[in-house]
């Protein structure tokens, strides 16, 4: 674990040097948060970028790491060193001494580091008998994290093609999965360099959206909340767990250990906990997301500051400068998370209506935008196997299947949408606290409230088109919008509870119950995930050790041949598959069928198998329990083809 944690570190140092670019007034935690996700998205565009010239190699992570390094060098420079050292001891005051407050703050980021270790621990693990996860949702999403992570330090995939799918582009974001192979090519073990990047990603999140919530309300109480209320997000699912707990006849300290089912996600409930549903199982989002919130933290910057002001105190350089350059972090998203691009746009499109007067910084920002997302756009659209068509389409609800539309958000959501209306009241009505005030959540002026509620705008709109139209393949992948209309949400419900404690009258407990009742749900299924409760095998030990051999023996680049299941041995090879998981292919737009019934027929033997094999210049096709039962493999055809490779039930034949 310690080459992660050095690996992340000097990440994070590079892009923390940055943040002195775009920032003249912020916490060191805040650089360090800020740093460690700007550094991870630039060290994955590089690898990106020259691995597909001369291929991933510990010479090429070497390459990379130092290039992402280099704005280290702007610590020499005078200003950015006096406001790093300035930066480092009010960090450093913050910790000496102790009072009610600093023991609050500490304890507050310990407990959350704490679950993020213990939960990000339950992604991947190891046991004598095979591959496991933790996670209640992650059982197919992890051998898709693995099948790309592998295919780039075994696979030799470069440029990228798609590992489950010959022949095409990998058009699914994949940076987050080449910075962990880019870890492991510099001597990190893959269990520790994704624990390390996803709780780095994390606590970075909790850091960004925290100050993000403060700069919006001017609440620091607001801002401790909004990151508990992301990371334990959950509906009234706990109403059903105290059903189960009555009918069960068990007592409760034993139902806790024994939890039947999550409460945020299943039949009954689709928009699920973001750490079970989200975070452990789309890697990608854990990055895109907190880099997309330093971009809406400068938007929100732009929009709201005092134009006069702003331009006395800042060079005409560095007032084109800075757009430009944070238009540059968000131009990194195609490969990193494409959805957050997609926010992006439509956030920036709605306030530049808004306040065209600004068009001069609004251009600079789509400018730098552009430069780095119309290339990664380009070569990601052209040679892919995906169908455009099938990434919209008018669908009325989102999930909300037969349920009333209304009740499926109460229920889903809980008490969210009435607090956001009651959130938007109080800010509307807030008062202007004095330039002395102390107190711990309210230290910044207030601003305007109608700017304000029209950068809410975007994120209402953002809700609307999540629940009229489908924006992928698959419906339920509208998550992917909606998400951020939460993020968005969030600065009023936080601000509506802080409102509340700060009465220290019957609303104080009555914050707390609020507090509990949108919390309860997510904390119960992250209970349940962190207690070691859910524990799924993914790969056997013969697919283990099968896939050992197949690279020994196969080259980089082979194509073989195996049904098309989630947690085919091949995924842990690194190479590539002529087709793997329909769910996976359907819900990235791909037409999987004629394919499909063309794997079905090599299986089946004869002169149409031969054909085939040719046709698709197949050169090694497996057979192990799941060929012979899901797809009837007729094994008597295929022992023409000498053996290449062998374990337990499972074989590999090299058709010659």
């Amino acid at each position: 674990m310690l080459i992660s944690l050095l690996l992340i570190a000097f990440v994070a140092a590079g892009g923390m040097a940055l943040t002195y670019l775009i920032v003249d007034e912020e916490s060191f935690l805040w650089r360090a948060s800020a740093g460690t996700v700007i550094g991870s998205a630039i060290l994955g565009t590089l690898l990106f970028v020259i691995s597909s010239i001369i291929g991933l190699s510990w010479t090429t992570s070497a390459i990379c790491l130092a290039i992402a390094c280099i704005p280290i060098a702007l610590f020499w420079r005078r200003d950015v060193r006096a406001r790093f050292r300035q930066d480092r001891q009010r960090a450093g005051g913050k910790l000496q001494g102790a009072n009610a407050e600093k023991m609050f703050r500490f304890a507050y980021y310990a407990f959350f580091f704490l679950i993020f270790w213990m939960f990000f621990d339950r992604t991947y693990y190891e046991l004598a008998d095979g591959i496991y996860t933790g996670g209640s949702q992650n059982l197919g999403d992890l051998p898709l994290h693995l099948g790309a992570i592998f295919s780039f330090t075994e696979g030799s995939n470069f440029p990228p093609q798609n590992p489950s799918w010959a022949g095409a582009k990998f058009a699914y974001p994949f940076v987050s999965d080449l910075l962990t192979a880019g870890f492991m090519k510099l001597g990190a073990d893959l269990r520790n360099a994704m624990f390390v990047q996803n709780v780095a990603w994390a606590f970075s999140l909790l850091v960004l959206l925290e100050r993000f919530t403060f700069k919006i309300t001017g609440s620091r109480l607001a801002g401790r909340f909004a990151p508990a209320l992301l990371f334990l997000s959950g509906g009234f699912g706990f109403l059903w767990f105290f059903k189960d707990y009555w009918e069960s006849g068990k007592s409760l300290f034993d139902i806790l250990w024994h939890m039947p089912r999550d409460y945020t996600i299943g039949d009954h409930f689709r928009w699920g906990n973001s750490m079970v549903v989200l975070f452990m199982t789309q890697r990608s989002l854990l990055l895109g997301m907190p880099l997309t919130i330093i971009v809406l933290g400068y938007l929100w910057q732009t929009f709201s500051r005092a134009e006069a002001a702003y331009k006395e105190n800042i060079s005409l350089f560095r007032r084109f400068s800075i757009p430009l350059l944070i238009g540059m972090f968000a131009g990194m998203l195609p490969l990193i998370h494409l959805h957050s691009l997609v926010v992006l746009f439509i956030v920036t499109a709605v306030l530049f209506g808004i306040q065209h007067q600004k068009w001069r910084e609004w251009i600079a920002f789509g400018f730098g935008v552009s430069l780095i997302a119309v290339p990664e756009l380009i070569w990601s659209m052209t040679g892919t196997a995906s169908d455009t068509a099938k990434f919209f389409d008018w669908h009325f609800g989102w999930d909300s299947r037969k349920d009333n539309i209304l009740w499926f958000w109460i229920k889903n959501t809980g008490l969210l949408i009435p607090l956001i209306a009651l959130g938007i009241y109080l800010y509307w009505n807030k008062p202007e606290p004095a330039a002395t005030k102390k107190r711990v959540h309210e230290t910044v002026p207030s601003h305007d409230v109608k700017l304000l509620l029209l950068f809410y705008i975007p994120f209402v709109l953002l809700f609307l088109i999540g629940n009229i139209a489908k924006l992928a393949p698959w419906e339920w992948d509208n998550i992917k919008i909606l998400i951020y209309w939460f993020i968005g949400s969030l600065p009023f419900v936080a601000f509506a509870l802080a409102r509340a404690w700060d009465s220290k009258s019957v609303w104080r407990p009555a914050a707390l119950l609020l507090l509990l009742v949108l919390v309860m749900s997510g904390s119960l299924d992250v209970w349940r995930t962190i207690s070691g409760q859910i524990s799924m095998r993914v790969f056997d030990t013969d697919a283990i050790n099968i896939a050992q051999q197949i690279k020994r023996k196969t080259e980089p680049r082979s194509l073989i041949l195996n049904a098309p299941t989630y947690n085919s041995p091949v995924v842990l090879s690194g190479r590539q598959s002529l087709m793997r998981y329909s769910g996976h292919l359907s819900s990235h737009g791909i037409d999987y069928l004629p394919r499909e019934n063309d794997v079905k027929r090599i299986y089946e033997g004869g002169s149409v198998s031969e054909m085939l094999l040719k046709k698709y210049n197949i050169e090694y096709v497996l057979i192990s329990p799941e060929e012979r039962n899901t797809l009837k493999a007729n094994e008597g055809f295929f022992k023409k083809y000498p053996i290449a490779a062998e374990a337990g039930q499972v074989r590999l034949y090299r058709i010659e």
